[in-house]
């Protein structure tokens, strides 16, 4: 008869998450490395500033509309 395997405890799994974070941090370092940049070009008539979609959301004189 097979044993039963125990629980991992919060500290094993900690490790283990905590592992597949950095594995997936350099991963996507390395994707974000090998990208080539935009080269838009400039908007004719657009708003001063940052890009107001920047955070999936429009805002203008202060009121926030989402998408």
């Amino acid at each position: 008869m097979d044993t039963p395997k125990k629980p991992a405890t919060p500290e094993e799994i900690a490790a283990r998450l905590a592992e597949a974070a950095t594995r997936a941090n350099a991963e996507a370092d390395a994707r974000r490395a090998g990208e080539k940049p935009l080269d838009l070009p400039p908007e004719l008539g657009g708003r001063k500033g940052p890009e107001p979609t920047r955070y999936g959301d429009w805002e203008k004189k202060g009121l926030i509309s989402d998408f």
